[in-house]
């Protein structure tokens, strides 16, 4: 297997022991396999998605966006992670810093809204 989809979670949470790969709904445990189904089934929700937008108000809409694109592979898509966890030796963003980000993330989301519409062109 590849490090470039072999994840580290000592709890084994979100990672299967053995394979090293993401829980899964299906069980996989092929890392060529997992990516493929994982592919598949995120094109069909983007695809819904550009149809029916989700609309962004604060962090929570982010993770219902997660949950969207993820929820046929993953159970915790979704949801706020519980554990450390990292991937192909580094760590993902740390536990102890969610609060601050969500709140910065909120912030900046609250700012982009109270813009007029004809003024958010400029900042593409």
């Amino acid at each position: 297997m590849s490090n470039e989809y072999k994840y580290i979670d000592s709890d084994y949470i979100y990672t299967d022991p053995k394979s090293g790969l993401l829980r899964n709904l299906a069980d996989i445990t092929d890392e060529e396999v997992l990516r493929f189904a994982e592919s598949g089934a995120v094109t069909k929700r983007a695809k819904e998605l550009y149809e029916n937008p989700i609309k962004i108000k604060g962090v929570e809409s982010l993770f219902e966006v997660h949950r969207h694109f993820f929820q046929d592979i993953y159970a915790w898509a979704g949801k706020r992670r519980k554990v450390e966890i990292s991937k192909d030796g580094k760590q993902f963003f740390p536990l102890s810093h969610f609060e601050n980000a969500f709140k910065y993330i909120n912030s900046l989301i609250f700012e982009y809204n109270k813009i007029k519409k004809s003024n958010k062109t400029e900042l593409l």
